[in-house]
């Protein structure tokens, strides 16, 4: 656990936290460490959830697929970021969505039943956590809204500069990666690759913006009508 000290320290959920407390707020919330393959279920839809999951290395996607297996991106996961938190206060209902490893990571596992309530020891640092945690499901509220934001939009163009300027926003530049490759980005967007690589070159071609791979640059003096 101690390799990971860094990213615990720097997510969300123990923020506040002296790096020596964490350790033993772990021991606390029973937590244990899962690794994963790349493309290997996490979490899969229909599970039953007693656990927040949080990713200590790697990348994953919260996906969620039809009946004919068409696959939609809600969204990235990256370390020190909590998932799943959601169904786990509501572990009688089966999750509706797949959490799916992309690239080979590790995974902490924490009890929620241990986290909501404060243990026999009572600790010092659990209403912090119980803060922290509410915080993270904002977080996750706000996301989930910016997506519906950028899926409001008409058009493939409407829906990518959607995209694009609020990560180039969030990133301060207006030069930025993002944490998609294209398929991935055309599976958050909701909207055929094809298109979105036809419109990205139009969009490149008018010289609204430039990229390489994940890599986007967006013109400054340009202001879509």
């Amino acid at each position: 656990m101690e390799e990971y000290l860094s990213v615990l320290k720097k997510s969300n959920l123990f923020s506040g936290v002296q790096p020596e407390e964490i350790s033993a707020m772990l021991n606390c919330l029973s937590a244990r460490i899962r690794h994963f393959k790349k493309e290997e279920f996490i979490i899969r839809s229909g599970d039953y959830i007693r656990s927040v999951g949080m990713l200590l290395s790697g990348s994953a996607l919260i996906i969620q697929e039809d009946f004919w297996g068409k696959r939609t991106i809600i969204s990235d996961v990256m370390p020190g970021t909590i998932f799943a938190e959601t169904y786990a206060c509501i572990p009688s209902i089966p999750i509706e969505m797949s959490v799916i490893s992309d690239s080979e990571c590790d995974v902490l596992f924490m009890d929620f039943n241990k986290i909501l309530h404060v243990c026999t020891s009572a600790c010092t640092f659990h209403t912090r956590l119980l803060q922290n945690f509410l915080s993270s499901i904002a977080r996750r509220n706000l996301t989930l809204t910016k997506k519906m934001q950028h899926m409001s939009k008409k058009t493939i163009r409407e829906k990518l500069l959607s995209y694009l300027s609020a990560e180039s926003l969030k990133n301060n530049s207006s030069t930025f990666d993002i944490p998609f490759n294209r398929q991935q980005l055309a599976d958050y967007l909701s909207i055929d690759r094809s298109a979105l690589s036809n419109e990205m070159s139009k969009l490149q071609d008018e010289g609204i913006l430039t990229y390489k791979k994940n890599r986007f640059t967006l013109k400054e003096d340009f202001h879509e009508g």
